[in-house]
């Protein structure tokens, strides 16, 4: 792969570019050339990424035969939406470059006690040359949408050929599968009715929903649940089937699922490491090409051009990511599959149990 030079732009015009991309207005000239260097700055953690990438796989398939581990690099208008969020409520200084999560590898655990290991094994007192710049144990403190799971956020460091790298930021997530099947069922819910559940910014009944099944899986897993549900099994389990009726939460997700076409653009189902996948609500379709190792390059100006074909249009969602081989890509990506199976047989076991 060719090198990409996150020093190509200067953190001063890279973050100016963050503040012409954060104002409301349609995209121009200037607009597109901001994305052009956002999309530099994206392009540079591919390297770091895949360090840390490698290193979760290892120690994660140490504790756990059946780990799963990916890569991704923010979505554009994930990027946007923070850089917005920021300006606007001006509640904080964001700048493009201090965002922590532009890259981010996840692996995903069998289950808690498994997930759990690994974060106090592995990264808890780590002696890794990257510095840890940041750390949420969300299993001890629930987010208040109902998400749960563990982020690390690493500054990388080289001291060998790679020093243009150094100061990059990467965030490592960690979660059991459960953790998994909800957070990507929130995803699924957000993408087909056009919320931020994810944000804590969607409907009403579809947010308090999803925290009550959070509170749900926290119960089997011995967590503490979400502030503001029932601690009563009976009397959680029933507030679930209330507004799971309400909602007609199983009914839209089985459907939404069965109408979805996907094709598959791919060259070596054994080689492939790079996936780039585009959802279209539209067409009810998901496209999906692959990319060997060393196509990384092409890999990331294809998701490039493909966003900018696609940009302020939510009925799109598009997104480039690193695993290694297709059955992983299901596993760690069923929202873009609209698979919500695993999270439809939880839901049918509390509807049904009082």
């Amino acid at each position: 792969m060719k090198k990409i030079d996150p020093k190509k732009f200067s953190k001063s015009k890279t973050d100016k570019a963050g503040k012409v991309l954060a104002k409301d207005g349609d995209y121009d000239e200037k607009k597109f050339d901001a994305i052009d260097v956002l999309d530099n700055w994206r392009a540079a953690h591919s390297y770091p990424m895949h360090i840390f990438k490698m290193r979760l796989k290892k120690v994660s398939e140490k504790i756990d035969d059946e780990a799963i581990s990916v890569q991704r690099l923010k979505r554009v208008p994930s990027i946007l939406k923070k850089l917005t969020r920021e300006y606007e409520g001006r509640k904080a200084t964001m700048n493009l470059t201090q965002m922590q999560d532009i890259a981010g590898c996840r692996t995903v655990m069998s289950n808690l006690e498994l997930a759990n290991k690994l974060y106090e094994d592995e990264y808890l007192n780590s002696d890794l040359k990257h510095k840890k710049v940041n750390e949420k144990n969300y299993n001890l403190n629930p987010k208040s949408d109902g998400y749960r799971g563990i982020h690390l956020v690493y500054k990388y460091h080289s001291d060998k050929n790679k020093e243009d790298f150094n100061g990059l930021l990467v965030e490592i997530q960690i979660r059991s599968k459960i953790q998994h099947i909800w957070a990507t069922s929130v995803e699924t819910v957000d993408f087909f009715t056009k919320q931020a559940i994810k944000s804590n910014e969607g409907e009403y009944d579809w947010v308090f929903f999803f925290k009550l099944v959070s509170s749900a899986f926290a119960k089997l897993e011995g967590c503490p649940i979400i502030e503001g549900t029932p601690y009563d099994e009976k009397e959680l389990y029933l507030k679930i089937k209330e507004f799971e009726k309400k909602l007609n939460v199983i009914t839209r997700l089985e459907k939404w699922g069965s109408s979805l076409k996907y094709f598959e653009k791919i060259s070596d189902k054994h080689n492939s490491k790079f996936f780039l996948l585009q959802l279209d609500t539209i067409q009810d379709t998901l496209n999906i090409t692959s990319y060997k190792k060393n196509q990384e390059e092409f890999a990331l100006k294809d998701y490039a051009i493909a966003e900018k074909k696609v940009i302020n249009r939510d009925e799109y969602d598009i997104v480039l990511v690193g695993v290694d081989n297709l059955k992983d890509l299901k596993s760690a990506y069923p929202n873009y599959f609209i698979d919500t199976r695993e999270f439809l047989k939880y839901l049918k076991i509390f509807i049904n149990k009082y």
